[in-house]
């Protein structure tokens, strides 16, 4: 019988693969992909060899995780993801965003999209990632809904993650000012979470952008949610939080965030409100820049002009072939 390394066709098809066998966020698999490619990092699940710069027993606990999961009937899910016109994004991809290989071996294997990939393509100055708690208040949602129209109206790219609260608030202020947003999602690119939600993932389905480094039909988890957290620190060049609990995932993108050279903003709040004790320690602590209008937010995101020029001057290297992937990388089909 074939193995799966030489079933797939190219880096890309490798790569769509690894998204449906490894979880997110797995460094042994980050740490074999960066180095080897799809292709090989497929071959070495499947045989015996060791790695170098990993120990034995860490690739051995690394393969039976991974082969657990190549069902027999894994080929044919490749096939139908294909045939339900998904887009696909790896790093040889003139529209894959360069701000993601700065998480190194955490780096997503592939993007699932849907809708304007486009979007990804623009500037890290241009991109913005508003994000908090999802039992906000009316107060936040407020203040959440004027920044992002804002931002629309100054042609930044909203980044959210299609949650209750904050994130809805600022995905509906984008689409009410007919801006550019997108979704980073913990699921499938076809599955809406929350499904009460599931008009507004559609609308930005329709006019802006889903993403998910999940395979489609796959259901969300605490860990995916975590994961999720770190691609929509490195997606944009700073993070607004207008409300969020002390102990919120949301807290844990700014640490991404601050990881990664990121900008971090927040909304001052009254201090009897829990969700607005997130936001006041990040100010107090000196750990965000105070936000309470738009212009806030784009003097943040304009500040950080080294971030800007670096993915710039990467994407000129991206598209002149100095940042070679593995052979056989091309295309946008699986």
């Amino acid at each position: 019988m074939a193995t799966l390394a030489e079933q797939v066709q190219g880096e890309r098809m490798a790569r769509v693969v690894l998204s449906m066998i490894a979880e997110p966020n797995d460094l042994t698999t980050g740490y074999i992909l960066g180095r080897h490619g799809g292709v090989a990092t497929l071959s070495l699940v499947e045989s015996d060899h060791d790695v170098t710069g990993l120990a034995r027993a860490d690739v051995l606990l690394w393969r039976e995780r991974l082969r657990q999961r190549i069902a027999p009937d894994l080929m044919e899910r490749v096939a139908e993801a294909e045939q339900r016109g998904f887009g696909t994004l790896i790093p040889a991809d003139r529209e894959w965003p360069v701000g993601l290989d700065e998480l190194g071996d955490r780096a997503p294997y592939v993007l699932w999209t849907k809708g304007a990939s486009s979007y990804l393509a623009t500037a890290l100055s241009d991109r913005v990632t508003i994000t908090g708690a999802r039992a906000s208040s009316h107060y936040g949602e407020h203040v959440t809904a004027e920044l992002a129209m804002g931002l629309a109206d100054e042609e930044r790219v909203v980044i959210a993650g299609g949650a209750f609260g904050i994130e809805g608030a600022a995905h509906r202020g984008v689409l009410g000012a007919a801006g550019q947003t997108i979704a980073v999602l913990a699921t499938g690119v076809d599955r809406c979470y929350p499904a009460a939600h599931s008009e507004l993932l559609d609308r930005i389905g329709d006019s802006g952008l889903l993403v998910s480094e999940l395979p489609p039909g796959t259901m969300p988890t605490k860990d995916r949610f975590r994961a999720r957290n770190r691609l929509i620190a490195a997606l944009s060049g700073a993070v607004i939080i207008p409300e969020a609990g002390p102990r919120s995932g949301s807290m844990r993108t700014v640490h991404d965030a601050r990881g990664l050279g990121r900008r971090v903003g927040a909304v001052p709040g009254p201090v009897t409100s829990v969700v607005s004790t997130g936001p006041n320690e990040l100010i107090k602590q000196g750990l965000a820049t105070v936000i309470t209008q738009t212009s806030d937010v784009i003097a943040l995101l304009d500040a950080n002009e080294t971030i800007s020029r670096s993915a710039t001057q990467a994407q000129v290297r991206h598209e002149l072939g100095s940042h070679r992937p593995p052979p056989g990388v091309s295309g946008r089909s699986i």
